[in-house]
C-alpha cells in the first residue's frame, strides 16, 4: 500500500487511462478468467435503476474516469448525462469513445453484458448509440470543492451516480464526508444519490503506478450519506473474495439515498 495519500495531481500526471481500462473493464482476463468484481458490479447497478423511484431528467456521473459501465442501466432511466472528472486525460479518453474514433476502448462485451441482465442482448448496439447521445457533457470537476463542477453550471440533479470516485479522492474521513456534502449540493431537494465505494481498500494498482484508497467500512459510509442530507433507502454490501495482487479491497457498499428537503 502507498505510503501516503495519492493527491489530485498525481492523477492528472500519472493515470493512464488505456492501461487502466485494460487491467480493470475486461470482461475476461488474458487466462479466460471472468471478471466477477465488474461483473456484480454490473448487477448492482442494473439492480440500483431499476428502483421505482430513481429516474428523472438529468443525471451527472461524477467521478467518471475514462468509464461508461455505470451509466449503461442508468441511460434507460434518465434523459440527460453529465460525465464529470478530474483527470483531462479521463475525460478525452471518455470522448474518444463518445466519438465512436478509432483506438477508443471496446465497450462492447460489456454492453453486451448489461442488456443480457436487462432481457435483451441484442440491444446492445442500441444502448450504445442511447448513451452517446444522452451524455451531453464532459466536464472537469473536483469533489473537494464546495461547488464541485464550477465554473461550469450544470441543471440541478435528479440522480448522481458515483461509483469508486470518493474513497479515491479523499484522504480521511472528514474530507470524504465534506465531499459527499459538495456532490449533495449538485442534487435537488428530492433527488438520488446511487453510490457505489470499496471498503477496507487502501490501495489498488495497475502498471507501475500505486494508488491511495481512504479505508472505510460500511457504517463510515452510510453516517456520512446521512450527516450529507440523505436518507439511505438501499444498502447491500458484497464480499470481494478473488485474491489478487493489484488491490486489497475486501467488499463493496452499494448504496441509494434520497436528498431530504430542506429543514426535514
Amino acid at each position: 500500500a502507498p505510503a501516503v495519500f495519492t493527491e489530485a495531481e498525481a492523477y492528472q500526471r500519472s493515470f493512464n487511462p488505456q492501461e487502466y481500462l485494460r487491467e480493470y473493464y475486461s470482461l475476461s482476463d488474458g487466462q479466460g478468467q471472468a471478471n466477477t468484481f465488474l461483473m456484480e458490479n454490473l448487477k448492482i447497478l442494473w439492480k440500483m435503476f431499476s428502483l421505482d423511484e430513481v429516474k428523472g431528467d438529468v443525471l451527472l456521473d461524477v467521478g467518471c474516469g475514462p468509464t461508461i459501465y455505470q451509466i449503461l442501466s442508468a441511460c434507460e432511466r434518465f434523459q440527460q448525462i453529465f460525465s464529470l472528472d478530474y483527470a483531462d486525460q479521463n475525460r478525452r479518453e471518455l470522448e474518444r469513445w463518445l466519438k465512436n474514433e478509432a483506438g477508443a476502448f471496446d465497450w462492447s462485451p460489456v454492453v453486451k453484458y448489461v442488456c443480457e441482465l436487462e432481457g435483451d442482448r441484442e440491444k446492445w448496439a442500441e444502448k450504445q448509440e442511447k448513451v452517446r447521445k444522452k451524455v451531453k457533457r464532459v466536464l472537469k470537476c473536483d469533489v473537494t470543492k464546495a461547488h464541485p463542477a464550477a465554473p461550469a453550471a450544470l441543471p440541478p440533479a435528479d440522480c448522481v451516480v458515483t461509483t469508486l470516485c470518493l474513497e479515491a479522492a479523499c484522504k480521511d474521513l472528514p474530507s470524504f464526508r465534506g465531499a459527499l456534502r459538495n456532490v449533495g449540493g449538485l442534487l435537488k431537494p428530492g433527488g438520488h444519490l446511487v453510490m457505489m465505494t470499496v471498503l477496507r481498500e487502501t490501495f489498488y494498482a495497475f502498471g507501475e503506478e500505486v494508488f491511495s484508497c481512504l479505508r472505510l467500512e460500511r457504517k463510515d459510509v452510510e453516517e456520512a450519506v446521512e450527516a450529507a442530507g440523505f436518507e439511505v433507502k438501499f444498502s447491500e454490501v458484497q464480499p470481494y473474495l478473488t485474491e489478487d495482487a493489484r488491490t486489497d479491497c475486501e467488499a463493496v457498499l452499494s448504496l441509494v439515498a434520497r436528498k431530504r428537503a430542506p429543514g426535514t
